[in-house]
């Protein structure tokens, strides 16, 4: 089977955001010594936005400037080192403030491009594409959606195919939610690793121009968020986030997974990472062709660093570990 480490390149979006050092610098820095030391590259993607903003702003606030510096200097050891930078677009950059010390974002109808007419919308894709396209000195043909909002397909399908983006990874098979910001229904979507596609994203259509790659998909009871919840006031020193911002506000999630079973994505990141060799081991018996791990540097966690650097020795030998480039 083929295993993708996929990493959200990113701060938060509630209040604070967080900053860029403990948000995105210092944890993506641990996970290069991990994928150092076995040998693998990880897929990035990069959240454009956020730094076309930094740019912008380098001018005015210096503090903008060096954080501009550094991030395009990461991102540019990340390349160098092999690993596969594809786009992020999260939208409601294009609304943000930064008024000397933090960043002030208007979410509310931005956070999605089904939040903008079709115009807008393509017009996004094709300034955050060229950013990153002209920041990397290289084309790119991967996408993931932020918020994993990236319906309905059809809005962007001429954008996609204009702009030469192939691939994308923003399903996970079974999920949907519906509130203020969030909409994505995957419910009807192809339970495997991978499918092409051509007006929809959960219709798999063999001979669609477009490939995805979805996100893993798996059930957790709830004695699996009580331990984490635990753990997290008990252990804050492994099991609290690097990064120093806040989630958008998901009202009642916390108490819904507390009280009865949750489907949600797989991950590396917090104590998820404490169900990958499980997850593994079953979905390569079902014979599927890849699974897809996402993360974010934001929300790792000393406890889930550790949870991967076991996980990927242990699976080197028995699986492969590829980027969306070569997959």
């Amino acid at each position: 089977m083929n295993l993708l480490l996929t990493f959200d390149y990113e701060l938060f979006f509630g209040k604070p955001t967080g900053t860029l050092e403990k948000c995105i610098l210092e944890p993506t820095e641990k996970l290069i010594s991990i994928a150092k030391k076995h040998g693998v590259k990880y897929t990035f993607f990069v959240d454009i936005g956020y730094i076309m903003q930094l740019e912008k702003g380098a001018e005015k606030f210096k503090s903008l400037s060096e954080d501009y510096k550094r991030v395009v200097s990461q991102i540019k050891k990340l390349q160098q080192l092999g690993h596969d930078l594809q786009l992020h677009i999260h939208p409601h950059w294009d609304f943000a403030e930064y008024d000397g010390k933090q960043w002030n974002i208007d979410i509310d109808g931005h956070y999605k491009l089904s939040d903008f007419d079709d115009k807008t919308a393509t017009d996004i894709i094709v300034r955050y594409k060229q950013a990153l396209e002209d920041l990397l000195g290289e084309k790119v043909e991967g996408y993931r959606a932020g918020g994993w909002c990236l319906q309905p397909f059809s809005k962007f399908k001429k954008a996609f195919q204009e702009n030469g983006i192939k691939k994308d990874s923003t399903v996970f098979y079974g999920a949907s939610m519906k509130s203020k910001h969030y909409y994505f229904d995957f419910r009807k979507a192809p339970n495997k690793g991978r499918y092409n596609f051509e007006d929809d994203l959960c219709v798999e259509d063999k001979n669609g121009c477009f490939l995805e790659l979805p996100i893993g998909g798996y059930e957790y009871n709830p004695f699996f968020f009580w331990k984490l919840y635990i753990l997290g006031r008990l252990l804050p020193s492994r099991h609290k986030m690097i990064g120093d911002g806040k989630f958008i506000s998901q009202p009642g999630k916390k108490y819904t997974s507390l009280k009865k079973k949750t489907w949600d994505h797989v991950s590396c990141e917090g104590y998820y990472a404490q169900k990958l060799n499980h997850i593994t081991k079953k979905f390569s018996s079902q014979g599927r062709t890849d699974l897809v791990i996402i993360g974010h540097p934001k929300s790792m966690t000393y406890y889930s660093l550790e949870k991967l650097d076991t996980f990927i020795a242990k699976n080197k030998k028995k699986h492969s570990f590829l980027t969306m480039k070569e997959a």
